[in-house]
Order: structure tokens, then C-alpha cells, then sequence
């Protein structure tokens, strides 16, 4: 490149303009562009004309212009060929870089389909997460609004609960009262058999009355009769008096043994009661662990703040509830009753 600015140098003559009557030979031949030797050049002008001076033809230059002027054309085509080289390595140098961009160009747009096929999938699993969110969500409605409902079931058990207690503690006072009564039952059996022996006595004496009657004299038989009359009244009044007491005991017991039995009836359903109300409880709290921040029931409904005694025991009949009530006394405590009931009939 740097001889292409380059000019002759001021002292060499001025070649004269180009003759346009013939072409000029071509400056490079062959397929490397190398220049003509100048023997050539002056066998082509020999050729083409007389030499300078002859026939009133052009004056050829001097030799020494013409190889200043062909050493000025090979420093130009040493500098083009420097050039063209120089372009060469920046050419394959460029498609280098491109075959590289392009191979850069082509690993990020697979990045990017990786990275877009990641993002469309990320998207799809929070997609369908937040469908299962939904949907677990409303059926933490619907468990809050069960959970509401189980509340309210809750308290009303425990009113109810609360009912049967007070039920439970009437019944509980009546029977202290009624297992008092009963610890007077040996006082009253007592009395019942001082009662049968003086009727026993009294049937004695009747029967001694009557012997005596046969051997009084028939001037006395009114004032006999009138004796046996009085003691028959008398039989009479004590026989009344022991059927009222054997009734009033037969009325007693049967009174306990019912009382017995609704009292058993009655822990029955207080235990059940208590049973719903667990069930009920552990129902919601189960409900409450779904929904997270909806609450825990409340920790007063849930208890038994009776003692085992209370709903524990299995009901074992009428027939063995008497024995639970009263001190050393049960059902056989009444077979006294039965020879007084013969007693009374005879």
C-alpha cells in the first residue's frame, strides 16, 4: 500500500502522453499477475512500428524510466500483494469469528429452548399446584363450616350433658335418702317378728280360751263370748297391722329397685353422652389439623369431670341392682318378708 502514493522522482523526463493509434501492451501477464521483462516490451513496439525517428513515429522512453516505472509497479504489487494477504488472514480471521458467533448463536438458542422448556414446565407445576391449593382450600371450607356445625353439636351435648347431670345428682339424693329408709329395715323386720310372735302368742291364748270355754258352765257362755269376741278383734287388729307393714315393705322395695334401675339407666346415658361428646371432640380437633388457623375447640367440652364411677360400669340388670344400694343387706334381706307373707295368709 505504501507505493501506491509513490511518484517519479522530479529529475526524470516526463514520459510523453500515451499514442491512442495502437493499444499498448498488457503491464502483467500470466495467471500471477508478475510483470513483462522490458526486452519483451521493446520486441512488441518493434513490432508494432519503426523505432523513434523513423517514419514520424513516437520516441520510445529511456530504459531506465521504464524500469523506475516497472520497480514502482512491483513495490505497489508487492504492497497489493502484502494487502491482499493481510486481508486474507483477516478474512479467515472474520469467518472464523463467525463460524464461532454463529456456533454461540446456535448454544444459546438451545440454551434458551432448555431454559424455555424448564420455565414452561416450572410454570405447569405451580399451575397445578395452585389448582391442588384450591381445591384443598375449599375443602378446608367445607371442613370450617362441618368444624361449626360439630361446635354447636358440642354444646348441645354438653347442655344436655350438664341436664342429665343435675338429673343424675337428684336421683343420687333420693337414693341416699331411700338407702337410709332401708338401713331401718332391720329395725322394722325386727318389729315384724316381735309382731308375729305376740300373734303367735295371741293364737295360743285363743286356742287356750277356747278349751276354757268348753269347760265353763252355759250361765257364763255370754260373758265367754263376749272375751273371745274381744280377743278375735284383737287377732284381727294385729293380723291388719302386719299385712300394713309387710305391704308398706313390699311397696319400698319395689321403689328402691326402680329407683335402682333409672338410676342405672341414667348413668347409661351419661355415659353415652360423654362418649358422643369424645367422639365429637376428636372429630374436630382431626378437622382442625387440616385447617391450620381456623382453632381448637374449646378444651371445657372435652372430659369427664365425674368420677369413674359414673358411666364406667356395664349395667348388670334389675336383678343385681339392689345389691349395689344399702349396707350388707340385698334382695336376700327380704326373704323374711316371704314366711310373714305365708304367715299372714294362714
Amino acid at each position: 500500500m505504501s507505493g501506491r502514493s509513490r511518484m517519479p522522482p522530479p529529475h526524470a523526463p516526463v514520459p510523453p502522453p500515451p499514442h491512442h493509434d495502437a493499444p499498448r501492451p498488457p503491464l502483467f501477464a500470466g495467471p500471477g499477475l508478475l510483470p513483462i521483462h522490458p526486452a519483451a516490451l521493446l520486441e512488441e513496439a518493434g513490432r508494432d512500428g519503426p523505432p523513434f525517428g523513423l517514419h514520424g513515429g513516437r520516441p520510445h522512453p529511456h530504459p531506465a524510466v521504464i524500469e523506475e516505472h516497472l520497480a514502482v509497479q512491483h513495490q505497489e504489487i508487492q504492497g497489493l500483494l502484502a494487502d491482499n494477504q493481510r486481508l486474507a488472514a483477516t478474512h479467515v480471521a472474520l469467518k472464523q469469528e463467525v463460524d464461532a458467533a454463529q456456533h454461540e448463536i446456535r448454544r444459546m438458542s438451545h440454551a434458551f429452548s432448555s431454559m424455555q422448556a424448564d420455565k414452561d414446565l416450572q410454570i405447569r407445576e405451580v399451575y397445578e399446584k395452585s389448582v391442588k391449593l384450591e381445591s384443598e382450600l375449599r375443602a378446608v371450607d367445607a371442613m370450617k363450616g362441618e368444624l361449626i356445625q360439630t361446635r354447636g353439636d358440642i354444646q348441645k351435648l354438653t347442655a344436655a350433658k350438664q341436664e342429665l347431670t343435675g338429673q343424675v345428682q337428684a336421683l343420687t339424693q333420693e337414693l341416699t335418702r331411700t338407702s337410709a329408709d332401708l338401713q331401718q329395715a332391720p329395725a322394722i323386720k325386727a318389729e315384724i317378728e316381735a309382731t308375729k310372735q305376740e300373734i303367735q302368742r295371741v293364737s295360743l291364748n285363743q286356742l287356750n280360751y277356747d278349751n276354757l270355754v268348753l269347760k265353763y258352765d252355759l250361765e257364763a257362755g255370754s260373758f265367754i263370748l263376749w272375751t273371745i269376741m274381744i280377743c278375735r278383734a284383737a287377732i284381727e287388729y294385729e293380723k291388719k297391722g302386719y299385712a300394713e307393714n309387710y305391704e308398706q315393705g313390699q311397696v319400698m322395695e319395689k321403689n328402691l329397685i326402680s329407683i335402682a334401675r333409672e338410676v342405672e339407666k341414667l348413668r347409661a346415658e351419661v355415659a353415652n353422652a360423654e362418649k358422643r361428646a369424645r367422639a365429637t371432640t376428636a372429630a374436630g380437633n382431626l378437622a382442625a389439623g387440616y385447617g391450620g388457623n381456623y382453632g381448637n375447640p374449646d378444651p371445657s367440652y372435652g372430659g369427664n369431670q365425674y368420677p369413674y364411677g359414673y358411666g364406667m360400669n356395664p349395667i348388670a340388670g334389675a336383678a343385681d341392682a339392689g345389691p349395689q344400694y344399702g349396707s350388707g343387706s340385698g334382695h336376700s334381706s327380704w326373704g323374711a318378708y316371704d314366711i310373714q307373707r305365708d304367715h299372714g295368709r294362714k
